[in-house]
């Protein structure tokens, strides 16, 4: 879409972030076009240098950001960082309660001197008796919920995706959506508050829902009671997994005609989804020996065919040769020029949207610490060297 004017050009977000929930919220604004000042420590974001399983935050969570350096623990830094959020529309920041405030960059100060400001703060929790606990994504899920479901009983597992972290700065993101469309009415801004917790709650309401209606609490998905008889992981003959669901009478019969499965298919006692359910202790390890006389790519064939729901089960790393992703423009390469994988490119996945049959994309690398700080400090009217004295306190 880089030809065309993107929903949110124009904007400017200074943010305040790092980890994933707040660089998430500023990711989903910039690829929608807003201009995202990043504002970093000298030292830089501390995901720039992170291992393990977090080695991919810093390109994928801030791509399409400018960085600027600023130690707002100095008066001279501070002083820049309030200047700058006075030619802000949004500012976001992730911090622990209390930090902004005591720097005098909270809400309720800057609003006096920019009433039209839109203020995200995305924090573990929203105000209440938790307000000041340390969170985590990982403590959410267990305190909420989502660890108990995902595991097996009595073994609770983390998702495998920071998925509280994205959504709750996805919903940050939203909020500020929201916000910008009041101001357009009343001409103010005001605060966002987005929550890891809450967050996760939502991502609970189904089953929170099933236990108000059933009144049973809801077993972990492992052991869940099934509503579809065919609905699981299958192994095919070369070892590989493939998930079948079959969710209908008719894609029952179908089911049945695609596989040779004649005795199912006239079985008065599997006529109804209700009757198979009952009698899936039968049906399933006849289709699980069946299945394993076929490879992955026959069965693939087999249900593609049938237009049966189906997936093979994949690593993360494989969709990147996946070909409807490569068909239809799913990532995009940026340039890696720090950290332990610098002068390499690596291929992000972009938002799952289209704008006008295009994917919102990236018009700018992720930023090298402070590349754009004398691009920004100068346009604040701040002289070269006081620019690059602000950008390098040990000048």
């Amino acid at each position: 879409m880089d030809k065309k004017t993107l929903p949110y050009e124009g904007l400017r977000i200074v943010e305040f972030a790092h980890m994933v929930m707040g660089p998430t919220c500023g990711m989903v604004l910039a690829d929608l076009g807003a201009e995202v000042i990043k504002i970093e420590p000298p030292s830089g974001d501390s995901t720039r240098v992170l291992r393990g399983s977090g080695a991919g935050f810093f390109p994928m969570f801030n791509r399409n950001k400018k960085s600027v350096v600023l130690d707002i623990k100095t008066p001279e830094g501070l002083e820049a960082a309030r200047r700058l959020i006075g030619s802000a529309d949004v500012v976001s920041e992730n911090f622990r309660p209390g930090v902004m405030e005591k720097l005098g960059l909270g809400y309720s100060a800057l609003r006096e001197v920019n009433p039209r400001l839109v203020y995200v703060s995305h924090k573990g929790f929203l105000p209440g008796p938790y307000e000041f606990r340390a969170a985590l994504d990982e403590v959410v899920q267990m305190m909420g919920g989502l660890a108990y479901m995902t595991g097996r009983p009595g073994d609770p597992l983390r998702a495998g995706a920071s998925v509280n972290d994205i959504m709750g700065g996805m919903f940050g993101a939203i909020g500020a959506m929201a916000a910008l469309a009041q101001r357009e009415k009343t001409g103010l801004g005001q605060l966002v508050q987005s929550g890891l917790f809450e967050n996760n709650v939502l991502l609970m309401a189904q089953h929170i829902a099933q236990y108000a209606v059933t009144g049973v609490p809801p077993l972990p998905m492992p052991a869940r009671v099934s509503a579809w008889a065919i609905y699981d992981v299958f192994e095919a003959s070369d070892g590989k997994k493939i998930f079948l669901g079959v969710v209908s009478d008719t894609q029952w019969q179908i089911f049945c005609q695609s596989l040779g499965f004649d005795e199912f298919a006239k079985d008065d006692r599997l006529r109804t989804n209700n009757d198979r359910v009952r009698e899936r202790d039968r049906i399933l390890p006849v289709v699980r020996a069946k299945l394993t006389s076929y490879s992955l790519g026959a069965l693939v064939d087999i249900f593609d065919s049938a237009g049966l729901p189906y997936a093979p089960v994949l690593a993360p790393h494989e969709l990147l040769d996946d070909p409807h992703l490569l068909q239809t423009g799913g990532f995009a390469e940026v340039h890696l020029r720090d950290g332990p994988a610098a002068g390499n490119t690596a291929q992000l996945a972009l938002l799952p949207i289209l704008l006008d049959g295009e994917r919102p994309g990236i018009r700018l690398d992720p930023p090298q610490i402070g590349e754009h700080s004398s691009e920004i400090l100068l346009d604040l009217d701040y002289s070269i060297e006081e620019a690059r004295v602000l950008s390098d306190p040990a000048i």
